[in-house]
């Protein structure tokens, strides 16, 4: 079972309380998508998965990375996806001794579903308010799909003025993207601005004619990166 810390759990962690959000509600309707929402229908349980397609997460990590939620909340919510059978918790081996939450594989198969959630959601995104959070790795998913077709699997590092991350494309187990540069030299980077990866995300750029158009400066020796110049 999952244990938590006192952080956490939140300075007022109350287990009663946190037993109560951890019971599962049901549409208590025998149909596929109504059992579905029961699992990751809740507030914050499809962009915990987000997270977590990047590999194992530690708990102050996806804190950080899911701004407004609260610890009593995630709490819970790493909890009952336990439960579910979508995450784990386990402990890293020394010396790093801490522990981290990562996706079962039933977990890592809801990556269709976040990648047609940000299909339908593209024409939500509009103009980025002056409230909106931001962080780099959540064009990930988007841009991996602009770059499906291409030849072949490949590690490509994504630069952005925002900040980096990587992308595995091709993967078909195991992280789907990654924080930060490419753990190696990656078979291709991908150099854009913000507008840029934005304009891609919303689907109103084609990644070939943003390579061509000068906005993707491309680099690399691999397939995946002499793929994408001569696109």
């Amino acid at each position: 079972m999952l244990g938590f810390t006192k952080f956490e759990l939140g300075k007022s962690n109350n287990m009663s309380r946190l037993r109560r959000m951890s019971r599962r509600r049901s549409y208590d309707q025998y149909c596929s998508a109504a059992r579905a929402l029961d699992l990751v229908g809740d507030r914050w349980t499809l962009l915990i998965v987000r997270e977590l397609l990047a590999g194992p997460r530690r708990y102050t990590d996806l804190h950080a990375d899911l701004p407004g939620v609260s610890t009593d909340v995630l709490a819970s919510r790493l909890k009952d996806m336990e439960r579910d059978g979508l995450g784990t918790r386990r402990r890293l081996p020394p010396p790093g001794a801490a522990y981290v939450y990562e996706l079962t594989p039933r977990g890592r198969e809801l990556l269709p579903v976040l990648q047609a959630l940000n299909i339908w959601g593209q024409g939500e995104l509009g103009e980025r308010h002056p409230t909106d959070a931001l962080r780099a790795h959540w064009f990930a998913l988007p841009l991996l799909r602009s770059l499906d077709g291409f030849a072949g699997q490949g590690l490509v590092e994504v630069r952005l003025e925002e900040g980096d991350f990587h992308l595995h494309v091709g993967a078909e187990d195991g992280p789907v993207y990654g924080h930060g540069p490419a753990p190696r030299d990656p078979d291709a980077r991908l150099v854009m601005d913000a507008d840029t990866c934005t304009a891609l995300c919303r689907g109103e750029l084609g990644m070939p004619d943003a390579v061509r158009a000068g906005r993707v400066t491309v680099t690399g020796d691999g397939t995946l990166a002499k793929a994408l110049r001569e696109a």
